[in-house]
């Protein structure tokens, strides 16, 4: 008899990383989600032990198959249908980002960004600390 196995739209959906089943669909469509390196359609089984990298948001999440779903279940029980061997992100610096319609930004404003973009605050060339 052959190992049980399960749609990976299905199981993804269904473990939580999509919202929809269609979502994941179309993430499999366009080539997001990858079964041991390869790419993977909708329709691919996917078995117990399998290394699954889908990319969201222009970062890779790996995730080991530990319990086949083909039903949305809790989030508890969610997490344990898949191992998350995703490596921790680097940190992104902070943009300066102001309100629309908040008017020219003040003096003191001016120079924190110039400060957090690393230019200096009299020329706005940027700083070299050759």
């Amino acid at each position: 008899m052959s190992e049980p196995s399960v749609r990976i739209d299905a199981w993804l959906w269904a473990v939580r990383v999509y919202k929809t089943r269609s979502a994941a669909t179309t993430a499999c469509r366009a080539g997001h989600v990858r079964i041991g390196g390869e790419k993977a359609k909708a329709a691919q089984a996917v078995r117990i032990g399998d290394e699954i990298r889908v990319r969201i948001a222009g970062f890779d999440r790996i995730l080991v198959v530990r319990q086949l779903l083909t039903k949305r279940v809790g989030a508890p029980i969610a997490a344990l249908a898949a191992e998350d061997r995703t490596p921790p992100r680097e940190p992104v610096a902070q943009l300066a980002v102001r309100d629309r319609g908040a008017g020219r930004p003040t003096k003191r404003e001016r120079r924190d960004i110039d400060r957090l973009r690393g230019r200096d605050a009299v020329t706005g060339y940027a700083i070299d600390d050759d």
